[in-house]
């Protein structure tokens, strides 16, 4: 037997007050939030309460969500993390830990498929999970307890499932906060060499399964042309962006068209076809954001 549910996670302000919850039937479902917290603490949780509430129950757990920064973690990070001390790849530590390694401690032993579902399109149970989260976020907002829900039958309240973060909560990534690139924003790095370290960074599974940073690296009218043809805003991409097969980005050309704008061509390879990128980019603050993106492929 397979018990199929719904894991999300919400947060008014971001970081602000902050929800989770999930949902498998009207009689299956829990839900809970911080008075201050993130969106991805609130994603993290959710599924962390599921694995724990079930951990009685030997059946395959089937959790459907619609973060892949969530799906990630669990399924490709986290083994990394854990052998480099829980820290990432460029040895920064890693964010939300406390969650994180009880997600580990949760994980052992259990059978577990994740699938990935975009949000806000009409799925029951992803509808009903958000739901959940976004009703305990507005219940901690205005100094309520949420109910916290019936939870699964048989379910053995330990303290793991009581998690909550120690840290205060930081911000959702900025513009440079989430990348692997060490040395990024020190002023011996050339503004050029910055700009093409950010465009890797948008190819990256870590950042694009974050919406939040990747939004922090495209400017508020961000326009792209694809490879068919079809113009796409700024909303449209954030809704649609996720982990890509690895691209080998070839640098072709950068020229500081002025002090705050720059044009990087490069050609993208992947699965044996090729494709010429330009990317414009504009100075925002201490730092640069993707202004113009289009796609053409090669003959």
């Amino acid at each position: 037997m397979t018990i199929i549910a719904a894991a999300d996670g919400s947060a008014l302000g971001n970081p602000g007050p902050s929800g989770w919850g999930w949902y498998a039937d009207d009689d299956h479902w829990a839900c809970g939030g911080w008075a201050h917290g993130t969106n991805n603490m609130g994603e993290l949780m959710a599924v962390l309460d599921l694995l724990q509430q079930t951990a009685h129950v030997d059946d395959e757990l089937h959790v459907i969500c619609d973060s892949t920064y969530v799906i990630n973690t669990i399924t490709k990070w986290m083994s990394g993390w854990k052998r480099r001390g829980w820290k990432k790849g460029d040895g920064k530590p890693v964010m939300n830990l406390e969650i994180i390694q009880a997600l580990d401690a949760a994980m052992q032993g259990r059978r577990v498929r994740f699938e990935w579902v975009k949000g806000h399109t009409g799925h029951v149970l992803n509808e009903e999970a958000d739901r959940l989260a976004t009703s305990a976020a507005g219940a901690y907002r205005d100094g309520r307890t949420p109910d916290s829900g019936p939870g699964w039958p048989g379910a053995a309240l330990t303290p793991a499932m009581d998690v909550r973060p120690t840290e205060k909560p930081a911000p959702e990534p900025d513009l440079f906060s989430d990348l692997d690139e060490p040395g990024l924003i020190g002023a011996e790095v050339a503004v050029t060499d910055q700009v093409v370290a950010l465009e890797r960074a948008l190819l990256t599974d870590e950042l694009r399964a974050d919406r939040a940073a990747t939004a922090a690296l495209l400017h508020r009218d961000w326009l792209e042309i694809g490879r068919s043809g079809r113009l796409c805003t700024r909303e449209e991409i954030l809704d649609e962006i996720a982990p890509i097969e690895p691209v080998d980005l070839e640098v072709v050309s950068v020229e500081e068209l002025s002090a705050d704008t720059i044009l990087l061509v490069w050609r993208a390879s992947a699965d044996g076809r090729s494709t010429l990128r330009s990317s414009l980019w504009v100075r925002a603050g201490r730092g640069w954001q993707q202004r113009f993106h289009q796609g053409t492929d090669e003959a």
